[in-house]
């Protein structure tokens, strides 16, 4: 009985970590998305500047 409660817990345990996981590349590429909005952003208004100076 002992056996199979182990095997169950481990198994939950192992669950949550792939969860966490998943949790962590899903933040990890909404911050990449961020960043690369924000960078095409900069260098749009950096156009905008460079096409007012001309």
């Amino acid at each position: 009985m002992i056996h199979s409660h182990e095997i169950l817990v481990r198994a939950h345990v192992s669950a949550r970590l792939g969860e966490a996981q998943q949790c962590r590349q899903g933040r990890q590429l909404a911050r990449a998305l961020r960043t690369g909005r924000k960078a095409e952003q900069l260098a749009q208004q950096a156009r905008l500047a460079l096409a007012r100076t001309l």
